[in-house]
């Protein structure tokens, strides 16, 4: 199953570079934000979510937290979805 998997922005590239970096409870990763419109008024500490390396929209807290709470209720499906993300980083 995939899915998008919410994490808040840690670190921007900048320059134009359509990267940041995102947490994803407690896991790191660089990330494209070129999905993303207005990727310009993207900042740190914006939540967005994520779909394999792409953050493909930017999305609030609330929905975020709302979110990360289903998906732990999921069990493995959350634990595997985190995993692949620490493999491919």
């Amino acid at each position: 199953m995939c899915l998008g998997i919410p994490g808040q922005i840690v670190e921007l590239a900048g320059g134009g570079a359509y990267r940041a970096t995102v947490d994803v409870g407690g896991v790191r990763r660089e990330v494209n934000t070129a999905l993303i419109e207005d990727d310009e008024d993207i900042e740190v500490g914006n939540w967005v979510l994520i779909h394999v390396g792409f953050a493909m929209a930017r999305i609030d807290e609330e929905e975020a937290q709302r979110t990360l709470e289903l998906l732990r209720a999921f069990g493995s499906i959350y634990d595997d979805e985190i995993s692949q993300m620490i493999k491919s980083s």
